[in-house]
């Protein structure tokens, strides 16, 4: 508490004007009241990050008080235990700006095999680089825990919503991350999926899904636009 009070940590969060975007074009796409509207938001880029939206709200999100929590991403760590910079500390006598660079430069896809460009990376999986397979393994895999995480929650969801460079372009990705979700109402058309036409608005789940899979292109530009307009006009608090 005291810190919270004191010192501001707390759970910040990133990529907010990407979530409430995207968010706000699938509740108007879908016909859905806002503050109806239960949506897992996907940030896949370099740097990755999912929100929780139940009501219109974001509850929860990956990232905390850094973009170091969370996704596995082309250069962090994502989710790691509590005491392994002690470990790195004490037993490899590391000094603290040494980890910092460790976990947000150094690891992630990087660490794993040596590339934190998904597209290098795929081309490697599909010459059968045991590096590259374990790296979109586990990448995709934690996707995966933080939708089941995410859809407790929740309870009702309308939408899993990709965006950002890695979420709209890779087809292989959105695949690996909601395979076998069907009995969580998740059913992928791998058809849909990969004739996606770039740029646009595409569903990509099966007729039978009760949960709809949706690509829809981020303007996070376009967002801040819009709040600082409302801003303006005194339409915003």
């Amino acid at each position: 508490e005291e810190l919270y009070e004191n010192h501001g940590l707390r759970r910040y969060g990133f990529h907010g004007t990407s979530h409430h975007y995207i968010s706000k074009k699938a509740c108007t796409y879908l016909k859905k009241k806002w503050d109806e509207f239960n949506v897992i938001t996907l940030h896949l880029g370099n740097g990755c990050s999912m929100a929780a939206i139940k009501n219109g709200k974001s509850i929860d999100t990956t990232m905390g008080m850094t973009p170091l929590e969370g996704l596995v991403m082309g250069t962090r760590s994502g989710d790691i235990a509590p005491a392994i910079p002690f470990f790195l500390s004490n037993h490899l006598n590391m000094p603290l700006k040494e980890i910092d660079v460790l976990l947000n430069k150094k690891s992630g896809l990087k660490g794993l095999c040596q590339k934190n460009d998904i597209r290098d990376i795929i081309a490697l999986k599909e010459k059968g680089d045991k590096k590259a397979i374990l790296a979109l393994n586990i990448y995709t895999y934690r996707i995966k825990k933080y939708i089941g995480a995410y859809m407790a929650i929740l309870g009702n969801l309308d939408a899993i919503l990709f965006t950002a460079g890695v979420g709209e372009n890779a087809a292989l990705i959105r695949e690996m991350a909601l395979e076998n979700l069907d009995h969580l109402g998740i059913n992928l058309d791998k058809i849909k999926n990969n004739s996606s036409p770039r740029g646009e608005l595409s569903e990509i789940q099966r007729s039978d899904s009760k949960i709809k899979a949706i690509i829809i292109p981020t303007d996070e530009e376009r967002e801040i636009a819009e709040q600082t307009k409302e801003v303006l006009l005194g339409d915003r608090i």
